[in-house]
């Protein structure tokens, strides 16, 4: 049962819902606020940056004692794009570490207790070798625990680090950076969350998505704001993470960016919940262009600095009704047979971008409807969004047994706390309820808990439990361009890389037994765990950016990462005439690391209205973006042909 928090009433309320006379008292002047977003691409970043700005530049003019400290904390560890703007001189910096299983062959027996510890399938032994696969430890102390001859023991092993620039004005900013290849998203915010203080409004950055690393960056904030689109994937998304907040208890309102004034999807839907739209951005193109360059919006806008400064002014409290419950959108039918093609073999193609809202979906989309008939894999279990376009019907539906939970039999619990001591996760705590032997027994936080089992084998009385936990589900669907294999892994769920795993698997299934000769896949945005599963051992990575400065390093990134696995890639880049200087910059980005551009997409208005209209931007009629659609599918096939 979900915490009923107070909810957000907010400036630009609808429906009738009224704001309060703002009040400047000490608890409203100091805050923790955490900017979010369903996906990707939505100006969560540039909302939060601009924000951060905006509200520096007012105390600068204020009384010394009446000035508030403003700090920027990016926690989009995978992927973050803060600093881009805010131009730091960094400081201080400082590792992030975890405790990685080390193998001593010297005192090792071979007795396997460790594999069979490890509930991640990091720990494999083979002729009488360990081997350690770090990409999937979650470092959870098990196998260290239960190793007889103590032949495997904890070491601290880097896996990101946080930069602070402290002296930035006008404001404080810092950020954390994942290593690439490393999965531990959560360890890094934890570590950018420290540079919260408690005497300053703190605005924290969150990556996109529902997913364990938002979960760390929402908990204990004061508020929430929810940035989306007008779009039906801003709609799907922002349901995604509203039932986030939800789970959460985080108090929360909604910001439309690009609003043109035909928002209603997202206002039916925010007073259907009742959730108050905090305010809205409207849709420009010389935002667009500015954001391109690097620019700080706030500043060279006027405008759209006060209207940042109206919409936190008017933060107050209020009980508004819980949000309903929206399963995912999807039609159903009997099982049927799916429709056969002619290929002994098959390529597979996995499209990714750096972060989310870079168009990603929509080539893919296009290229199905251009490719014919093939296998289509939607690889972002986190957040979905092709079905939105390519209307399927289920034909399978599976549950997805991500891993187990732990729960304590609180009857039997008598409060020694060995578990809470050995958990790595800090998710057993002592505010259970109580027994004839204790007045307080320990608890398990289920979205906390990552189901190592560690807990079970250091309670004295066996009073904890453990049970496979499903996190999701997965589907096989039929759609006009082939059959179509996606999931939903569930809000604040974990293991998606393997639901990721699940989802090509059963792809690769259907191209093999129906004989056609193309995967294409919709990969997630980032270069996490999840990616790392969409792109390894695919024939062809393509990579959909933008020019701007954040799609620059976004790309840089992610290319690192497909270059780790050996996987060839391309590039298309969208919106390629929003800045001239940066699609030069992915060009030769691109030459550099034999990486080829094979389609340049205009910005063109015709795709937000495809998007609209719920169609594919080549079923929507002549425009130039259609025109360099067709050029990205030709150029893709050539490719595959060569090679």
């Amino acid at each position: 049962m979900v915490d009923r928090k107070p909810y957000l009433i907010l400036a630009g309320c609808i429906h009738g819902w009224t704001t309060p006379a703002h009040s400047n008292t000490d608890s409203e002047a100091r805050m923790t606020l955490t900017i979010a977003s369903g996906k990707g691409g939505t100006g969560k970043t540039t909302f939060s940056v601009n924000l951060a700005w905006a509200l520096a530049r007012r105390e600068q003019v204020k009384p010394e004692a009446e000035r508030r400290e403003i700090r920027l904390l990016d926690c989009d560890v995978e992927e973050p794009n803060d600093h881009l703007f805010v131009k730091p001189t960094f400081t201080e910096r400082e590792t992030v570490e975890v405790l990685k299983p080390v193998w001593d062959a010297s005192r090792c027996t071979a007795c396997g207790q460790c594999a069979e510890a490890c509930h991640y399938n990091a720990i494999a032994v083979v002729k009488g070798k360990v081997l350690i696969f770090n990409e999937l430890c979650h470092s959870c102390g098990a196998c260290a625990f239960v190793c007889p001859v103590k032949a495997i023991t904890e070491h601290p092993a880097k896996i990101g680090l946080v930069e602070a620039a402290p002296k930035h004005a006008p404001f404080f900013f810092a950020h954390g950076l994942l290593d690439i290849g490393e999965s531990l998203a959560p360890k890094v915010v934890a570590a950018v969350k420290r540079k919260i203080t408690p005497d300053a409004v703190n605005i924290l950055d969150a990556s996109p998505g529902t997913a364990c690393p938002v979960v760390k960056a929402v908990e204990g904030s004061d508020a929430v704001l929810l940035v989306t689109e007008p779009t039906p994937f801003g709609l799907n998304d922002l349901k995604l993470a509203v039932g986030l907040a939800l789970k959460l208890g985080a108090p929360t309102g909604i910001v439309v960016n690009r609003s043109d004034g035909e928002d209603r999807i997202i206002a039916d839907y925010a007073a259907r919940v009742g959730l108050p739209i905090a305010g809205r951005i409207p849709f420009k193109r010389e935002y667009a262009e500015a954001y391109a360059s690097g620019a700080m919006l706030a500043e060279r806008f006027p405008e759209l600095r006060d209207n940042l400064l109206a919409i936190f002014d008017n933060l107050a409290t209020a009980l508004p009704p819980l949000p309903e419950e929206e399963s995912l959108a999807l039609s159903s039918a009997a099982a049927a047979s799916l429709p056969r093609g002619q290929a002994s073999d098959y390529r597979e193609i996995t499209v990714v971008s750096g972060k989310g809202g870079t168009g990603k979906t929509t080539v893919v989309s296009s290229l199905a409807r251009l490719n014919g008939m093939q296998v289509l894999a939607d690889n972002d279990v986190d957040a979905a969004d092709l079905h939105l376009l390519l209307a399927p019907t289920v034909r399978e539906t599976h549950d997805f047994v991500g891993g187990t939970k732990c729960a304590i039999r609180s009857a039997e619990c008598f409060g020694c706390g060995r578990c809470a001591a050995a958990c790595h996760f800090h998710a057993i705590h002592l505010d259970g309820p109580g027994n004839d032997l204790v007045g307080m027994t320990y608890r398990v936080d289920p979205i906390a808990c990552e189901g190592c089992g560690l807990c079970l084998r250091v309670c004295p009385v066996n009073a904890i439990d453990s049970a496979p936990h499903a996190t999701g589900r997965w589907y096989v669907s039929e759609t006009s361009e082939g059959p179509m294999v996606h999931a939903k892994l569930d809000i604040a769920e974990e293991n998606s890389g393997r639901l990721v795993a699940q989802v090509r698997t059963r792809a690769a299934e259907l191209a093999r037994a129906l004989q056609h000769g193309l995967i294409l896949g919709d990969g997630p945005p980032g270069t996490g765990c999840p990616v790392i599963a969409s792109v390894s051992g695919a024939d062809l990575v393509l990579l959909v950016t933008e020019p701007t400065v954040s799609g620059v390093h976004d790309l840089e990134r992610v290319l690192k990462l497909v270059a780790h696995f050996g996987v060839p890639a391309a590039i298309v880049i969208n919106k390629a005439d929003l800045n001239l200087e940066q699609a030069v910059r992915i060009e030769a980005i691109a030459a550099a690391r034999g990486a080829k551009v094979v389609g340049r997409i205009p910005f063109d208005r015709t795709v937000n209205d495809s998007l609209m209209a719920g169609k594919t931007v080549v079923d929507f009629g002549d425009s130039p973006a259609r025109t360099a659609m067709l050029d990205i599918h030709r150029a893709l096939r050539e490719l595959l042909e060569r090679d």
